[in-house]
């Protein structure tokens, strides 16, 4: 090689290096830098394929391509194999090859799909940077089937400049998408730490997301809060797939629940998601958890004012029904002496007073309910024997659902079960206990005296209203069939995912 020779292939190296640092964007990078190469080094035909994976190749990059090459959209070369190809896959392809004898243009001719242009061979570079193999170039001239060693020691180097270029572009990229994911993050948490409730907090994920980041759906699964069981098994690690995205949610070294995500449409996960898909699962773990402290927090307070509503019924009603009560038995035994119509008044209001001071110690133990910390089973026998009811119970094994749900079948069944006190006439009462994969269900039964559901009946009507009123708060359900002498029937479904107000979709 002369002086000049030399010159000018520096002259070519400098040109390319400079038109590779002009651009981060992979299609127009390579694009650019073939067609400035080819003008430079004085040929006519090349492409590009990037390859990252044996199986799979992209035509990223071309120009100057006959006729027989480019038909259809340029399908003989986005489809099939060649030997390029081939010895790649192989790992025999690490140098620049003199000439490879092109299986597309044989085919090409073969198939008559269209003039050759004269190209019949080509000559293939590895692009790599020395560490890692992106793809190959292939360059080719009307009737030209030798490359000197010059020419392929000068695109040798070239291909070295694009592999090194292809790298730095994917660094670049793959930085840009994981700002981006983050700045989206940070956009999603927003929503997120707006949640009421675990059931909020699902919706928001699904329609937030999908919004956000284009996922295709959401899953949610929080231990002893409802929700579709995952169908696979839980683990402390993010699980990244191409087709799923697996999040667990996570308090010190226990597993809270899990969180399942589709990626949009066509497109899938990669390993590099896996930093920002932890740091989601952090946010979600830190939103449920804080939820879980307002919800115990207003379950405190609410405990608290019950208390004090019960302490202050205690002490004054229910301490001045007991002196009615006392001042009507002294006052009948005086009275009945003279006045046996008027001893027949003391009677009535000595059973009243008797009757009211038992109906308000039933309120004060339902506002201060001994036996829920236990289990609603144990809070639902202890309270049917402080009714004096005898509670038989139909469970295939002991319920574990959400807090919501058993503080709602616990309220439910108290009402029934006064019901039951106070009108049917009996002493046993069934409680059927169970779940679906839809929700959980109660049904109470009993032997009573039954009754018809009349609009002029106050006091069973504001009852079955209250129950109705409590089911429909979780989304759920609540039927009664009775008919009179053949007893009553409450059957209440609460399904594990409510129904949230039209608030949320605006």
């Amino acid at each position: 090689m002369n002086g000049y020779e030399r010159v000018e292939e520096l002259n070519i190296m400098k040109v390319i290096a400079e038109t590779l640092n002009r651009c981060n964007d992979m299609t127009m990078m390579l694009q650019t830098v073939l067609e400035k190469l080819l003008e430079l080094t004085r040929l006519d035909a090349g492409w590009i394929f990037l390859i990252d994976s044996p199986e799979e190749y992209v035509l990223a990059a071309h120009h100057g391509l006959p006729p027989a090459l480019s038909w259809g959209d340029y399908k003989p070369m986005c489809s099939g194999d060649c030997y390029c190809l081939s010895r790649y896959r192989n790992g025999k392809l690490n140098q620049p090859v003199n000439i490879i004898e092109c299986k597309r243009l044989n085919e090409a001719i073969e198939h008559a799909w269209g003039d050759t242009k004269g190209i019949t061979h080509h000559a293939t570079i590895p692009l790599g940077d020395g560490e890692e193999s992106f793809g190959l170039l292939n360059v080719a001239s009307p009737r030209k089937e030798k490359f000197s060693q010059e020419e392929l020691t000068l695109l040798q180097s070239l291909g070295f400049q694009i592999g090194t270029a292809i790298r730095r572009t994917r660094l670049y990229q793959e930085e840009r998408r994981r700002a981006e994911s983050f700045e989206k993050l940070n956009q999603l948490a927003g929503f997120l730490w707006s949640a009421d409730d675990f059931y909020d907090l699902q919706e928001i994920l699904e329609k937030e997301g999908s919004k956000i980041f284009g996922w295709l759906s959401t899953g949610c699964y929080i231990k002893n809060e409802g929700g579709k069981k995952p169908s696979f098994m839980l683990t402390e690690e993010v699980r990244v797939e191409e087709s799923l995205a697996v999040l667990p949610l996570m308090r010190q070294q226990d597993i809270l629940g899990c969180v399942w995500i589709e990626p949009p449409e066509g497109t899938s996960f990669h390993t590099d998601d896996r930093e920002f898909l932890i740091a989601l699962g952090r946010h979600l773990t830190l939103v449920y958890e804080s939820i879980a402290l307002k919800e115990k927090r207003q379950e405190l307070l609410l405990h608290e004012e019950r208390k004090r509503l019960a302490r202050d019924l205690h002490d004054s009603v229910n301490q001045k029904l007991f002196s009615l009560s006392l001042t009507a038995k002294g006052a009948k035994e005086i009275v009945s002496k003279y006045d046996s119509t008027l001893g027949e008044l003391m009677d009535d209001m000595l059973s009243m007073s008797q009757q009211s001071l038992k109906e308000m110690r039933s309120l004060i133990w339902q506002l201060r309910p001994v036996g829920l910390e236990e289990g609603l089973v144990s809070a639902m026998k202890n309270y049917g024997e402080h009714l004096g009811l005898c509670v038989q119970f139909d469970m295939e094994r002991l319920p574990d659902w959400s807090r919501q749900a058993e503080e709602t079948l616990w309220r439910i069944s108290q009402e029934a079960m006064n019901n039951v006190a106070k009108h049917a006439n009996a002493k046993d009462v069934t409680v059927r206990l169970f779940d679906t994969e839809r929700g959980v269900g109660m049904t109470v039964t009993d032997d009573g005296s039954g009754f018809e559901i009349k609009a002029d009946d106050d006091r069973r009507t504001l009852g079955l209203i209250s129950m109705k009123e409590r089911a429909e708060l979780l989304g759920g359900e609540l039927s009664v069939k009775s008919e009179p002498g053949a007893g009553t029937t409450i059957d209440v479904f609460l399904p594990y995912r409510r129904e949230r107000s039209s608030e949320h979709e605006n």
